[in-house]
């Protein structure tokens, strides 16, 4: 075992290490948290929480186990656990904590290097070398222990054709187990869910867009594409997850994630036992692009009750998380980048400095009512009011839900209203694009909760620009919305669905690929530079797909911009690939929702272009 103290301060990172730490200890990175309600079920929630960024399917021959739990017969003690938290009254403190504890069973000894020696088709093959197992419990506020789960199977890594010529009927699908009570658990390898460009971190995109929305230098590859993940998936019905087990009067709950591992003595290198928080993860994104990188390791060890106080000095009112949030960096970068005005908050109220929208988003949940009121005014709005007058999903609006200065805590997590059960407008005589979550006019998207098809880093770059600000239906110039038009103008990062596929059906994420990155499956490999772009295309044959993929070679006819976007899943809840709107509809500060100006649907239509341009089909 490696000999590592775990203390608050030193945790390690999650979140495709974003933070200085996480190459230390890869196996507790969370990677990626969703909640949303089951498009198949409009009676249940699914948790998906993801963790080991970057899995490269031929990573053999140990592939990607997950961490196992205290040491037993046949497992080393490595002292993971890995949880999913639910706060139902809004004090930012779990209600139930739905822990997985895993276990490895490894036969190879001294016999072989191998995974498996021979074909795979069950769980419980001979073949299959490497197994891991888990437990399931629940954790209620007051430490009573409810275990859902024993012995559960773990989907094995996908390690090719040959190994495995049926995975995902034999393995994928077949690791889906029943929830005593109601619902269905997933643990086991996927494909990664997540698409992005991450040369953001390249100068916001290579520093190449201009004042007037022509294009950013270096986007449209998805970086993500071809990896796979570590995944935990758990359906359940919303009673369960409620305040007071009635998701009628209280549908709002807050979701978040986290890795523990067993404190170490570093002296004598003797484990405790006790566990400690090592990373964290609830909204997308908050943790590479809004907390600074001294902070990123605290982040990921506090709890979020802390999050508004940590750090704090004795004459402010809030701490530098707080901080961080109502002041990003990223619109001051792309005001020095690339000229755009940065937004400075909400000019209806005064407020100069402040971002109450962001605030609203990240820490308290979007809510109109006047339970806020005290909150907005401490961080100087003037007049205490929500800058997003909508009632969404904070914890204050569930009938017994806390208010704040009564218990309500402003803290960073995904927060979910339950009761929205379908793409819902805002604005019933505007159109809807339902990846653009409520950025495009649907209510059930991020950062209403987080479906598998919401494309957050759209969402979150033009919401950061001031796409929830007052004045976007005016001046297009005007610093409360320049940013926001031209980041929707250029497209965003031009990556706007999964390189594979979502199924239709529990657990809803894809099964992970089992070809090298630099193929991917029959996809394209771009190389984009300041001047030039050169496309070339790979074309294979992977094996069909059983949850709603294609089945065919994805990518072997590439769009125009050469990004992969296949089709398929469901345009709602969890599966979905295409949007539904050629316009990017916009939400003032009175919920009005209106057309960009000076061309706001770029963003939205180019993702059309690439969808159209592809030939792939759901089976």
């Amino acid at each position: 075992m490696t000999a590592v103290g775990f203390a608050p301060g030193t945790a390690l990172a999650s979140s495709h290490r974003e933070a200085p730490l996480v190459a230390a200890d890869p196996l507790a990175d969370n990677t990626d948290v969703y909640a949303f309600v089951s498009p198949d079920d409009s009676n249940s929630v699914t948790l998906i929480a993801n963790w080991i960024p970057f899995e490269e399917p031929n990573g053999g021959p140990n592939f990607y186990p997950f961490g196992t739990g205290a040491k037993t017969d046949t497992t080393a003690n490595q002292g993971y656990t890995y949880d999913i938290k639910i706060d139902s009254n809004g004090d930012a403190k779990p209600d139930i904590t739905y822990r997985w504890t895993f276990s490895s069973q490894d036969t190879r000894g001294t016999n072989t290097f191998l995974y498996n020696n021979g074909p795979v088709t069950s769980l419980t093959d001979d073949n299959l070398l490497f197994r891991q197992t888990y437990k399931l419990d629940a954790i209620a506020a007051d430490g009573t222990v409810t275990t859902l789960l024993k012995n559960a199977p773990v989907a094995p890594s996908n390690v090719g054709p040959a190994s495995m010529p049926n995975y995902d009927k034999d393995l994928f699908q077949a690791a889906v187990t029943d929830v005593p009570g109601g619902g269905q658990s997933y643990a086991g390898q996927a494909d990664d869910p997540f698409f992005l460009d991450l040369r953001v971190f390249d100068l916001l995109y290579g520093a190449g867009a201009k004042a007037d929305g022509s294009g950013l230098n270096e986007v449209g590859q998805d970086t993500l594409a071809g990896y796979n993940v570590n995944t935990v998936s758990l359906k359940l019905p919303k009673d369960t997850l409620a305040l007071k087990g009635d998701a009628t009067a209280n549908p709002v709950i807050g979701v978040w994630s986290t890795t523990n591992r067993e404190s170490v003595n570093l002296g004598t290198g003797a484990v405790d036992g006790t566990p400690v928080q090592v990373s964290r993860l609830g909204q997308p994104l908050v943790n590479e692009v809004v907390i600074p990188a001294a902070l990123k390791d605290t982040f990921n060890a506090i709890d979020p009750t802390q999050d508004a106080t940590v750090g704090k000095v004795p004459s402010a009112t809030f701490g530098p998380v707080v901080d961080r949030v109502t002041n990003p960096e990223v619109p001051q970068l792309i005001k020095s980048i690339y000229g755009a005005p940065a937004p400075t908050g909400d000019p209806g109220t005064g407020q100069t400095t402040n971002r109450t929208d962001i605030a609203e988003i990240f820490l308290t949940g979007v809510t109109k009512n006047s339970s806020l009121d005290a909150f907005y005014a401490a961080l100087g709005s003037g007049s205490g009011k929500a800058p997003i007058q909508a009632d969404l999903n904070s914890q204050t609006m569930n009938t017994n839900g806390l208010q704040f200065g009564a218990g309500f805590q402003p803290s960073e997590m995904l927060r979910l209203n339950m009761s929205i059960n379908k793409p819902t407008k805002l604005d019933p005589k505007a159109e809807m694009t339902s990846s653009l979550g409520v950025v495009g006019n649907d209510l059930q998207g991020f950062p209403n909760g987080r479906r598998l098809t919401d494309d957050v880093v759209d969402i979150e770059l033009v919401t950061l620009g001031g796409f929830f600000l007052p004045g976007n239906n005016k001046d297009t110039e005007d610093p409360q919305n320049s940013q926001a038009a031209l980041l929707a103008k250029v497209g965003g990062d031009q990556v706007g669905v999964n390189d594979k596929a979502f199924g239709t059906s529990f657990p809803y994420i894809a099964s992970p690929h089992n070809s090298s990155v630099n193929k991917a499956e029959g996809g394209t490999v771009t190389v984009a530079g300041p001047t030039t772009t050169v496309t070339a295309t790979v074309t294979a044959t992977p094996s069909p797909t059983a949850n709603g993929g294609s089945g065919k070679a994805q990518g072997s006819v590439p769009p125009a911009n050469g990004v992969r976007t296949p089709k398929g899943g469901v345009d709602t809840g969890a599966g979905g690939s295409t949007p539904t709107s050629a316009v990017l509809p916009l939400v003032t500060g009175t919920a009005a929702v209106l057309l960009l100006a000076a061309g706001g649907a770029s963003i939205v239509s180019n993702r059309r272009k690439r969808a159209a341009a592809e030939d792939t089909t759901a089976e």
